[in-house]
C-alpha cells in the first residue's frame, strides 16, 4: 500500500460511501482488462480493487486513516469465513471477485431474443464453529455481485428514457447479411451488435448502469443460521444473488454451511462424543465428574459406575446437539480413559500393596535407586 488509496480511487479523504462506490465503478470501467488493452491494465485494476476493498469497509478504512496501512487487507478474502468472500455461480461460472463481476457486467445480458434476463443464483461456503451451530448464529457476509442500480432503481432508464424495439434487427435480435458469390447469394445470420441480441435498445439509458439496470457492487447481508444445522446443509436467501437485467427477477444466494472440527467434541448426527479422564480409584469405586457442555456455561454431570473400565462409554441424555429447528437435543457419549499415576508416595504404594494382597495378586518389588538409574541408561 505504498500509494495513497484515496488517490487511487480519485476521491477525497472525507468521501462518503456512495461517492467511493461511484468512483470505484467509474475507474473500474476504464481500467478493467476487458476494455483497457494497456499492458499494465490488469495490475492497475488489481490496485484499484485493493483500494476499494479497504475504503469500502468501515473498519479497514478507519484503520487505514489512523495507521496508513491495513494488515492483510489485500487479498484477504476467506471463502469460508466472515467478512469478504468470493462467490461462484452454482451453474458453473466462477466469480473470483470484483474483476469477474465486471466481466459479467461488460458482457451484458447475453445474446439472442431469448437471452437470459433473470439473475443467476450464487453460492458461497460459510464457516461455523460447533458452538455457533449449537446456539444458532447471525453472520454477516460481504460479497461482490451485480446489484440493482441505485440511480435508476433497476430499470436501466435515464431521465426521459424508454425501452424501444431495435431499429437494426426490428426486435429479432439477429441480422441477416447477404454476400454475392459465384455460387449465388449466401445469407448469414449473426447477433445484432446494436442491441446485443436482446431485440430492444434503451433510449436515454441510465449513465450509471449503461441501461442494464444493475451495477457491480459490494453488498453486506446478514445470514441467520438456525441451531442444529448440519455440515454441508444449505440456506437460501431469496433475491440476493445476481440482479436481473432491467428489473428482471434476481437470483438467490445459496449459503453452504461448513462446520469446523471441535477440539473436544466430535459430532455424530445430533449426538456428541467426548473424552473424560478418571483416576483408577474413581473408576474402581465409582464417582461423579463434571465436564463442559457445548452450550454456553453448560456443565454436564457424568456418573462413573463402580468398576468402570478403560474405554467404557457412558451415555448422558439430552446433552448433545439441538435437532434442526427443534427444541429436542441429542445425547452425549462420554468415552472414559482411566489414568494410572506414574509416581506414588511410600504411603500410596503401601496401600496398593495391601490391596494386591487382599486380591491375591503378585506385584513387583520396589526398585532401588541404583536399579532405577540402570533402567534409565538402558
Amino acid at each position: 500500500m505504498a500509494k495513497d488509496l484515496y488517490e487511487v480511487l480519485g476521491v477525497s479523504r472525507d468521501a462518503t460511501d456512495d461517492e467511493i462506490k461511484k468512483a470505484f465503478r467509474r475507474q473500474a470501467r476504464k481500467l478493467h482488462p476487458d476494455v483497457n488493452k494497456a499492458p499494465d491494465a490488469e495490475e492497475q485494476f488489481k490496485e484499484l480493487n485493493e483500494a476499494y476493498d479497504v475504503l469500502s469497509d468501515p473498519q479497514k478504512r478507519s484503520a487505514y486513516d489512523r495507521f496508513g496501512t491495513v494488515p492483510g487487507a489485500a487479498g484477504s478474502g476467506d471463502p469460508f469465513g466472515g467478512g469478504y468472500v468470493n462467490f461462484s455461480d452454482i451453474f458453473g461460472q466462477d466469480f473470483g471477485g470484483m474483476g469477474d463481476i465486471f466481466s459479467s457486467f461488460f458482457n451484458g445480458g447475453g445474446s439472442g431474443p431469448n437471452a437470459r434476463r433473470e439473475g443467476r443464483d450464487m453460492g458461497v461456503g460459510l464457516r461455523l464453529t460447533l458452538e455457533e451451530v449449537a446456539t444458532g448464529a447471525k453472520k454477516e457476509i460481504v460479497y461482490d455481485r451485480l446489484s440493482p442500480c441505485p440511480e435508476c432503481g433497476g430499470t436501466g432508464l435515464g431521465e426521459g428514457g424508454e425501452e424501444v424495439t431495435c431499429s437494426q434487427c426490428h426486435g429479432t435480435g439477429r441480422v441477416v447479411s447477404v454476400q454475392r458469390t459465384f455460387l449465388g447469394d449466401m445469407q448469414t445470420s449473426s447477433t445484432c451488435e446494436k442491441c446485443g441480441g436482446t431485440g430492444h435498445t434503451i433510449k436515454n439509458p441510465c449513465p450509471e448502469c449503461e441501461g442494464q439496470g444493475r451495477v457491480p457492487d459490494r453488498q453486506r447481508v446478514t445470514v441467520e443460521v438456525p441451531a442444529g444445522i448440519r455440515d454441508s446443509q444449505q440456506l437460501r436467501i431469496s433475491g440476493f444473488g445476481e440482479a436481473g437485467l432491467r428489473g428482471a427477477q434476481a437470483g438467490n444466494l445459496i449459503v453452504t454451511c461448513r462446520v469446523q472440527q471441535h477440539e473436544f467434541f466430535e459430532r455424530e448426527g445430533d449426538n456428541l462424543h467426548a473424552r473424560a479422564n478418571v483416576s483408577m480409584v474413581q473408576a474402581a469405586l465409582g464417582s461423579e465428574i463434571e465436564i463442559d457442555g457445548i452450550m454456553p456455561d453448560e456443565k454436564v454431570k457424568v456418573r462413573i459406575p463402580e468398576g468402570c473400565q478403560n474405554g467404557q462409554v457412558i451415555r448422558v441424555r439430552n446433552c448433545g446437539m439441538p435437532r434442526f429447528r427443534s427444541d429436542i437435543r441429542g445425547d452425549m457419549f462420554v468415552h472414559i480413559e482411566v489414568t494410572i499415576p506414574k509416581k506414588l508416595t511410600k504411603r500410596q504404594r503401601e496401600i496398593l500393596e495391601d490391596l494386591a494382597k487382599e486380591l491375591g495378586e503378585d506385584v513387583a518389588e520396589p526398585r532401588t535407586p541404583l536399579q532405577k538409574l540402570r533402567d534409565a541408561f538402558n
